[in-house]
């Protein structure tokens, strides 16, 4: 399960988006059977555990032993998604019993990644929705609803499947539609949106420098003094800058000139104290022939990776694992930046796994979305990759063109509909030209937001309500599932003449 929950963007075979539509289905059927309530929360529970590890390895070797009670506590969440898989699912399984199933078991697992996803808890990481990168069709369902409708989708497919494996005749033909209507919903949608206008192209260069042994900052200006097609913006990794342009004079000089010199905008992120006495924080910072032009503070920070919260009582975690020495100061609002008449919304990082953040942006007028990030304590391993592909959805999501530049890490380029445009991968450096048409169109999604997680909330809550007047009101026994009722007496043949 765990292995078809997020996908690689630079190793595209095999295809884990399509193996996510069937990849919960033995979940379904292990967790089904189950003869108690409490057997099924803890069979849900033990495949969040699978889900969350194997997604998320690679944070390991940074908590060391808080990873597997991180691992465990956050797992607790699927233990309810268990209950509900048990109790829809359990037999006597009728057409009815399974169309309320085809619902409620998609809406709950929905429910849970909404509840993962907020920042104190980690942020939206493992979305099974996020599979889909590759297959723009999909994605439409995206600008429907956000990640979290394609999350519906993916999971009503697997219930689908599982209730053609277990159901009866009415129960099989609810599967065999459910699973139509989810697999074909996007491509269709897609299908039928009219095709995007003719648009102005930006040229944008995405300069990653990888891991540099050395003068980080001198091989970034190499890089992109080495750039020899005209372009209008050149972007710059996560901590690309280890020191504020606006209260280092010497330092803001130098970047202008190379502004000057390449003909575009620079935007770099500066990962050091605001001005002389300020507290540390991460910045972007667009700058011109010049000097600064704009600048933008990272808001959503990393809990643990990038602040310690409640620091007087747990600021000793930084002794024992990787969390931060020093907490970040985070920023207060976001910016929409003009850079030589493009609007560009900046984001960092873990920013770039929010869907609402990226729709903000939209809404306020951006008219391409730019992540800087780095993931250099995670090279080699699934992160980078993960981390990229969500350009994908955010661009599917808000109608917006996405770049992503990568100190460290994998650059990627997407159009408003989620179509990768370029890619470098996490092992190479250099600069990544992308040709950009700057489209903006805005979806279902900017304008209703995250309305999707509300409405399976309603539906998780109506059906536990129903659940518990249907067993109120049953006779003993009648809904018993099979092979839990009390065995019959064995007859007694023997001779009682």
């Amino acid at each position: 399960m765990a292995a078809g929950a997020l996908p690689l963007l630079s190793m595209p075979e095999p295809d884990l988006g399509v193996l996510a539509w069937v990849s919960l289905v033995p979940v379904v059927l292990l967790v089904r059977p189950s003869v108690t309530m409490r057997e099924a929360g803890l069979r849900g529970w033990l495949a969040g555990v699978g889900f969350l590890a194997g997604t998320q390895y690679w944070v390991a070797p940074n908590l060391l032993w808080f990873f597997p009670l991180v691992v465990g506590v956050l797992a607790l969440l699927w233990a309810g998604w268990g209950v509900l898989v048990w109790d829809a699912l359990r037999a006597p399984l009728t057409g009815r019993r399974a169309a309320a199933a085809a619902v409620a078991v998609p809406a709950g697992w929905v429910l849970v990644e909404a509840v993962r996803s907020w920042q104190w808890l980690g942020g939206p990481w493992p979305l099974l929705g996020t599979t889909q990168w590759q297959h723009p069709g999909v994605l439409g369902l995206a600008a429907l609803g956000g990640v979290w409708l394609v999350s519906f989708a993916i999971v009503a497919s697997n219930v689908g499947v599982a209730l053609c494996v277990v159901g009866g005749a009415a129960a099989r033909v609810v599967g065999a539609v459910t699973v139509a209507v989810a697999v074909a919903s996007g491509p269709l949608w897609s299908a039928c949106r009219p095709a995007a206008p003719p648009s102005d192209v930006a040229t944008l260069a995405l300069v990653q420098p990888g891991i540099v042994h050395g003068d980080m900052l001198a091989f970034e200006e190499q890089l992109s003094r080495g750039i020899r097609a005209p372009v209008d913006l050149i972007v710059w990794g996560e901590s690309s800058v280890d020191a504020d342009p606006v209260s280092d004079p010497a330092l803001g000089a130098r970047l202008s000139a190379l502004a000057t010199a390449t003909g575009a905008d620079l935007l770099v992120n500066v990962d050091a104290p605001a001005r002389k006495a300020g507290a540390i924080s991460k910045t972007s910072v667009l700058i011109d022939d010049h000097g600064v032009h704009d600048t933008y503070r990272k808001t959503r920070l990393v809990p643990f990776g990038e602040y310690v919260p409640f620091r007087d009582q747990l600021g000793w975690l930084s002794h024992v694992t990787s969390a931060a020495a020093q907490n970040r100061q985070p920023g207060d609002r976001l910016v929409v930046m003009n850079a030589r008449g493009l609007s560009v919304g900046p984001l960092i990082s873990f920013e770039e796994t929010f869907p609402d953040m990226a729709r903000t942006q939209a809404r306020a007028g951006a008219d391409l979305l730019v992540y800087q990030t780095s993931t250099a304590t995670f090279q080699g391993s699934w992160a980078p990759a993960q981390l990229a592909s969500f350009g994908a959805l955010r661009a599917a999501e808000s109608g917006r063109p996405v770049v992503a530049a990568a100190l460290t890490g994998e650059s990627a380029a997407f159009d408003a509909r989620g179509h990768l445009l370029g890619s470098m991968p996490a092992d190479e450096h250099g600069v990544l030209l992308v040709e950009v048409p700057i489209h903006a169109d805005d979806t279902l999604y900017d304008r209703l937001g995250n309305y999707v997680p509300g409405i399976c909330a309603a539906v998780v809550a109506g059906y536990v309500a129903g659940a518990v007047v249907r067993r109120r009101t049953s006779p003993p026994g009648a809904e018993k599932p099979a092979g839990t009722g009390t065995p019959a007496r064995p007859i007694d043949r023997g001779d009682h003449r």
